[in-house]
């Protein structure tokens, strides 16, 4: 019999009326480093090493949004699935940027086609901003999100993609977070990520 004030830990069953009640799960962050050649699942029906293994984590979590195998960079895992719907709805407005080094010297034209956009399948891929850092690399922030976006864009105007680096998701960022390394998300963190605001660094 159960009186008021009792703890409830998650070995124990709790009925109500005799109805088993259940506990919600704590909710869970991750960002994760992620290396190339671990796929973006939770599961990989082909055995290669998944985003889930290589980030601790008592709770079932999932990688919110993805990066194809072959690309590195910032990922946040979590169970807050309204979070995660946030994050990669367009309607959500949340930027994601990238380092994108590619085969050869970048053109005016190429830069030009990337801000106003390329049709491709179908669909119309838009980058929002676009900087060059050097002949071969690309600073490219995206709002769409559509898959292996950026690929098919340079693809698309005769440019291959050589390395391409994940650097912000929204407002969070990690510089020291070394390939293959996980933390938890501060709530400091969570905060801007929801209101869009930037955090002193």
């Amino acid at each position: 019999m159960a009186r008021l004030g009792c703890r409830v830990v998650t070995a124990d069953a709790v009925c109500v009326d005799g109805a088993p009640v259940g506990i919600a799960e704590a909710l869970e962050y991750k960002l994760l480093n992620k290396p190339p050649g671990v796929v973006s699942t939770a599961k990989d029906p082909h055995g290669r090493p998944t985003v889930v293994d290589l980030v601790p984590c008592d709770s079932r979590i999932y990688p919110v949004g993805r990066l194809d195998a072959e690309s590195e960079g910032l990922l946040i895992l979590t169970n807050d699935g309204p979070l995660a719907e946030y994050l990669m709805h367009p309607r959500g407005g949340v930027e994601k940027e990238y380092l994108v080094a590619i085969d050869r010297k970048a053109t005016p034209h190429l830069l030009g086609a990337l801000r106003r956009g390329i049709e491709v399948d179908g669909e119309l891929l838009v980058a929002k901003r676009v900087g060059q850092l050097s002949n071969t690399t690309l600073r490219i922030v995206l709002k769409q999100g559509k898959n292996r976006q950026i690929r098919r864009m340079l693809s698309a105007c005769g440019f291959e993609v050589t390395r391409l680096v994940r650097t912000r998701i929204g407002t969070l960022v990690d510089p020291s977070l070394a390939p293959g390394q996980s933390r938890d998300i501060t709530t400091d963190e969570l905060i801007a990520l929801r209101t869009g605001g930037r955090l002193a660094r």
